[in-house]
Parts: C-alpha cells; structure tokens; sequence
C-alpha cells in the first residue's frame, strides 16, 4: 500500500459559476483530481472559492455537489485531514464541513509546518496594497450583522439570487492571463513584506487565478495555484520540495 506522505493544494474551483453543465464537468474533473491522490495524500489543503456561492442557514445548505462532497467524505472517512479555507465567494462556511466531514475551517491565514518546511497558506483576498473598497465590503460580508441579515432571507431567495449571479459570473468567461509575472503583483508584494518579519519556505495562495511559482528569495517562494476553469492546476508537496502542477486526466 502506499504510503499516505503527500500534502495537496487546490484553490478556485468556483463550482456552480457559469452553466450547469459547465459546472458539473467542472466537479467531475475534480473528482478524479481527488480519486487520483487518495491513495497517498496525507492532506488536502482546499484554498478558498471551492464554491461561486455557499452560504449555510441553520438547517439548509445548497443543493448539488453530491458527488464531491462523496468523494470528499471518501478521503477524510479512510484518514486524510481535509483543510478547507473560506474565500471570498464561499466566506459563509460555518459548521456544516466540520459535522459532516471532519474539516478544519480556515477564516484567514494557516501556518504549519511539515517535513521541516515552513508554509504561509491564505486565499489571498484583501491582501496587499489596493483593493480598498471590496477590504471594507470583505469586513461588512463576514460580520455577524451581515450574516444575520442574509439568512432572513427565505433559501429560495437568498441561494436563488446567488445562483443566477453565478450562472452569469465573469469568472467562467475570462481567457487565460498573460503568464508575464510583475513584480508588483500584490499578493507578491505582500509575501516579500512577510517575509520582512518572518522566514517561510512557501507562501501559497489562491485567489489570482493564475498558477504562479515564483522565487522570493534564495530559499522563499510564493506559489499562486490558479484555477479549475482554464488551467486545473494545484500544487503538491512530497515531503521534501513543493511542486506545481497540471491535473490532464
């Protein structure tokens, strides 16, 4: 049997944007990313807008997803800890992944280290110079009020409105970026200000929508894992170095 040693990261999977079509295909894809590495990951870090939309009321949740949520419940049922990251499509995470599938939920940023390795993991919204305005919409959406407000809202409304925002989201629509990498991109700036104050061998982060591995420092690198819509991406650690990587099955 293999040995379960590998840590996995994956971000931006945004499940239910754009058609429903388009999205199951979407899920099937990551099903068998999943089934492909439960036979020797050890963790599975998931990084923030796994969903367009996900909000929990008390005792309803929305509908679909059956079948990652299967496999999911798969891997963390026969021993892999399962990490999932709020983004800033799917914030409203409450208790509903903790019950039914044993998951760490992360608000902002997790660090750990493993195989003597030191990681930074974060989605990466609201990070780093700019962005003013949705930084203060980021702060209103994740308070209690604004919680409170939103699950007045009968599900059929409130999941409903969101539902159509997703079947017509931007996201699905977007061409792959140039793959030029600016040294002011922000989450870039941000990491070489961490590292300012404290040593990491990784800082990975969802969010860009752009698979980005690039060298901070002679032993720093930031990782950016893209996403599932153009680029299927996602990063693997082996216990001794982090690579990036291409899910083509």
């Amino acid at each position: 049997m293999p040995t379960r040693n590998k840590l996995y990261f994956a971000s931006d999977i945004h499940l239910g944007a754009g058609s429903y079509e388009s999205s199951r295909q979407r899920e099937d894809r990551f099903v068998r990313w999943l089934d492909s590495i439960k036979a020797d990951a050890a963790e599975v870090f998931l990084m923030g807008d796994v969903f367009d939309f996900w909000f929990e009321y008390k005792t309803v949740v929305p509908k679909g997803y059956i079948r990652l949520l299967g496999k999911l419940a798969e891997l963390t049922d026969s021993g892999v800890k399962l990490w999932m990251f709020k983004g800033n499509h799917d914030m409203w995470m409450f208790d509903y992944f903790v019950n039914e599938l044993g998951a760490t939920i992360i608000t902002n940023e997790l660090v750990i280290e493993r195989g003597g390795k030191k990681f930074f993991l974060h989605h990466g919204d609201g990070l780093g110079p700019g962005d003013r305005k949705y930084k203060i919409l980021k702060k209103f959406f994740r308070s209690k009020l604004c919680q409170w407000l939103f699950a007045r809202l009968h599900p059929n409304l409130g999941i409903g409105i969101a539902n159509r925002w997703s079947q017509n989201s931007r996201i699905v629509n977007d061409k792959k970026e140039d793959r030029k990498v600016y040294e002011q991109e922000w989450l870039v700036t941000y990491s070489r200000e961490v590292l300012q104050t404290t040593y990491y061998d990784y800082l990975i982060f969802g969010h860009r929508h752009l698979p980005l591995d690039i060298q901070l420092t002679d032993k720093s690198r930031y990782i950016n894992l893209g996403e599932w819509i153009n680029y299927n991406s996602y990063a693997e650690f082996d216990g001794e170095q982090l690579s990036l990587k291409y899910f083509t099955s």
